[in-house]
């Protein structure tokens, strides 16, 4: 009886350790959509007039607050986090905008790394930390945190698979962030500079033309955006020859 208990205790302990995220993002996701169209639908409000309410609130005194919650909980709502750095450029501006994202994505890796402290085993991809360039860095995190993360970052791999599985692997945490931090900062302006280049009020009010792009700050995106490509491929091939 004790046995048969134990076993759909423990087989009840995995389910959950496996779809954990799927719930809450589920859940998120639901709030989300719930929120944006119970908004819509009280105020009579159009979708866009609805995002530019929501554009509005987030350049309140409390909009940075709200949105670097929102970039805190994006990895548990599998929301990407190159569109929420392009908002947090669109809303803010090069300066601003970079601040707040900087402080949103390392509290998001935050997240993901305690989350895969604790359910690592259940939201890594299959042998993540067995296989390929994962896995090559995988000893590396043990042992040298913070260069590993370094070089992880700036070969753009998947940034909250780093997150988890720098939890899993129990890495310190200083290092860690640090890494994140430094290896992180030129993708960051990429998008943050790419953001910035757009008038978002001509966007969401509809008259998108050439005139609501500004065309240094998406040429100064792209070419930080080539410059970290070209870097990445000789970390790469560096990776590879070692």
């Amino acid at each position: 009886m004790d046995a048969g208990c134990g076993q759909r205790e423990k087989r009840h302990n995995s389910i959950l350790a496996r779809h954990w995220q799927k719930a809450a993002a589920a859940a998120i996701w639901i709030a989300l959509a719930g929120g944006f169209f119970g908004y819509a639908a009280i105020t009579g409000s159009t979708p866009a007039a609805t995002l530019q309410a929501l554009v509005d609130l987030l350049r309140s005194p409390i909009g940075p607050l709200i949105y670097i919650l929102i970039y805190t909980l994006r990895p548990l709502a599998f929301f990407s986090a190159v569109v929420v750095s392009l908002a947090g450029g669109a809303i803010w501006g090069p300066l601003w905008g970079t601040l707040f994202v900087v402080v949103g994505s390392n509290m998001s890796a935050t997240l993901a790394y305690g989350f895969g402290r604790v359910f690592g085993r259940g939201i890594l991809p299959d042998n993540a930390a067995n296989g390929g360039i994962v896995g090559r860095y995988a000893e590396r995190l043990r042992t040298n945190a913070f260069a590993a993360v370094l070089v992880m970052r700036l070969i753009y791999l998947p940034y909250d698979l780093v997150n988890y599985l720098a939890g899993f692997l129990r890495v310190p945490y200083r290092p860690f962030l640090l890494g994140s931090i430094l290896g992180a900062l030129p993708g960051t302006l990429v998008f943050v500079l790419a953001g910035a280049s757009l008038n978002l009020d001509d966007i969401l009010a509809g008259r998108f033309s050439v005139s609501a792009v500004n065309p240094w700050s998406l040429a100064l995106s792209a070419t930080l955006f080539a410059g970290g490509i070209a870097i990445a491929r000789v970390l790469r091939r560096s990776e590879q020859a070692s």
